[in-house]
């Protein structure tokens, strides 16, 4: 496993008393990693008009987690094989049939939901291990668990590379893009699996109630205040980041003592407050 202690010694330099102790650092690693790829597919999820497809998957969480805990496999095992094999089932139910896209995904939001509180009514006591999911905890994050975000930061990294002009025409036409040899079919089941993923590690973060928020909160504020596609990427990236930082460190406070994930959608609330309001005051004094 690797050895973060550098990084949790870089984190320990800010002067924040609740930035001191490890579990803090490990927290906010965590965050610092998991932030900027949720911004960055936030940005493709709001182009491919996907909402509702992270929210549906946010909520596969739920029956993963509960059919982790009924068959004893651990639930951060279960629930992300779970979420990856509902999104990548959304893409080819939407490929091979004329439903639109919206039905398809309806369908299987509601096919998850339901199965998860099935299994949670059958079985006795697991309804209070769900709450763990509902809300979210950032700060149980194990150092095993921030090898893999580190692990699926670098493939995100090197996707996002490689395919972020790819998925942009995609989203635009795909028609076009495929006329223009893109794989578009391998393009979307890549995007949907490590969406898929980025929003399981997002449910132990924030909660399946606040999933999507985390992913299209820093988006939605860098379409208001970008002028170009590269742009709202870095804009988004920069909500994004500042919002984990801020509202973690927020959270931490004994005058406050709220749920980190919680606050930090919150504080990227107050960014999209503030990117409704700067354009107009900029346009005022023009």
């Amino acid at each position: 496993m690797p050895d973060f202690s550098p990084m949790y010694s870089l984190i320990s330099l800010i002067p924040l008393d609740c930035l001191q102790m490890r579990f803090m650092q490990q927290a906010m690693l965590g965050m610092l990693l998991l932030a900027p790829m949720a911004s960055a597919l936030g940005v493709e999820v709001i182009n491919f008009r996907m909402a509702f497809f992270s929210d549906a998957i946010g909520h596969a969480a739920f029956a993963g987690v509960a059919l982790g805990l009924l068959l004893a496999v651990p639930p951060r095992v279960s629930m992300p094989l779970f979420g990856v094999l509902v999104g990548l089932g959304i893409v080819a139910v939407r490929r091979k049939s004329s439903l639109s896209a919206d039905t398809v995904i309806g369908i299987a939001f509601s096919a998850v939901v339901a199965f998860g509180l099935a299994v949670v009514s059958r079985a006795e006591g697991i309804a209070r291990d769900m709450q763990l999911f509902l809300y979210g905890d950032l700060l149980t994050i194990t150092e095993g668990e921030i090898t893999f975000l580190s692990v699926l930061f670098v493939v995100l990294l090197l996707f996002q590379i490689a395919g972020y002009n790819r998925l942009l025409l995609i989203a635009l036409n795909p028609v076009m893009a495929r006329s223009l040899g893109i794989r578009v079919a391998l393009w979307q089941y890549a995007f949907a699996g490590l969406l898929a993923l980025v929003v399981m590690f997002s449910v132990w973060a924030v909660g399946v109630l606040l999933v999507t928020a985390l992913l299209i909160v820093p988006a939605a504020t860098a379409r208001n205040l970008a002028r170009s596609a590269g742009g709202m990427f870095w804009w988004a990236l920069l909500v994004g980041l500042s919002s984990a930082f801020a509202g973690l460190v927020l959270s931490a406070q004994e005058w406050l003592s709220t749920s980190s994930g919680a606050t930090v959608i919150l504080v990227a609330c107050c960014w999209f407050a503030l990117s409704l309001v700067a354009p107009r005051a900029a346009t005022r004094h023009a």
